[in-house]
């Protein structure tokens, strides 16, 4: 196996918030090289990075509307991108084990949008904002939503905080009250957009909990989006396959690991995360990285 092959592997082996990390990772590096590249040629690297920052300015928004997401790529440093990766990482292997990938990125992707449109609405409505047009950059919008979905869907699963446990209710809780009162003191718009992707995390949970997912109107945009890039989508050949019996039986094993998924799941809302046993925790963490 050459190096090549070798890469392509192991890309194959990460799941699909370890690729969404492995992409932010990339849109860090690829601007410094490219800054280098720009100052050599004597071209201004902020104006070309302007187009994917997230400006205040809704005239300058509305010119660029896809900064709305291109935003949540882009990072200001290797600490801001380390501990947005560090937290998206811990949080989806939480999350990847009791939701399918679709629903993690519906979380993800919402929170990064609200989160942007709080940023926005906050310089247009607060008058400590007049007079300052900032723009924004960050993964942290979506990073929040993530957490705190999982930390209202599973409030009293603990996890290990360097000497002792806490329940994932008072660190969603922890984290929201920090961003609330540093808005004073620094980066207000951040923290805003923060709390606007908690909101949305918080939100979309007590909506699944009444059988309402409100991520698949985006969910359904999105596809819609992505398969307009896809070459020859009207061009597609229809033919009718026999099936056989493996496939008759994959499909039915599938049915049958379902069904365990949400009975485990079930017992989950009822009596939180600790009380599956070990080997429903395994098949729930084996279940999602097959997503």
């Amino acid at each position: 196996m050459n190096f090549q092959d070798q890469i392509r592997y192991r890309l194959q082996q990460l799941n699909s918030a370890e690729k969404l990390i492995l992409i932010n990772v990339a849109c860090f590096v690829l601007p410094l090289f490219l800054k280098t590249i720009f100052y050599l040629f004597n071209i201004p690297f902020g104006v070309f990075i302007s187009w994917f920052e997230l400006s205040s300015d809704w005239s300058e928004f509305l010119f660029k509307p896809w900064s709305l997401v291109t935003y949540s790529f882009l990072h200001s440093g290797f600490f801001h991108l380390f501990w947005n990766m560090y937290l998206l990482f811990f949080a989806s292997r939480i999350f990847l084990n009791l939701f399918p990938v679709r629903t993690f990125f519906n979380v993800y992707f919402l929170g990064v949008i609200f989160g942007g449109l709080t940023f926005l609405l906050s310089y247009s409505l607060f008058p400590a904002f007049q007079n300052s047009s900032p723009v924004m950059i960050g993964a942290s919008a979506g990073v929040m939503a993530v957490f705190i979905f999982i930390s209202t869907y599973s409030p009293d699963l603990e996890v290990r905080l360097i000497l002792f446990n806490v329940k994932l209710r008072y660190l969603g809780l922890a984290f929201v009250l920090l961003d609330v009162i540093q808005i004073p003191y620094g980066n207000a718009g951040g923290h805003l957009a923060h709390l606007g992707g908690a909101a949305l995390g918080f939100f979309y949970v007590q909506r699944l909990s009444k059988g309402v997912d409100i991520g698949l109107p985006f969910e359904s945009f999105a596809s819609r989006v992505m398969g307009m890039f896809k070459q020859g989508n009207n061009l597609k050949t229809v033919y009718k396959k026999k099936t056989s019996n493996s496939s008759t039986q994959k499909a039915s094993t599938n049915d049958v690991d379902q069904k365990m998924i949400d009975a485990i799941l079930d017992k989950i809302s009822k009596s939180g995360y600790e009380s599956l046993t070990k080997k429903e925790k395994e098949f729930l963490f084996q279940a999602g990285k097959n997503k």
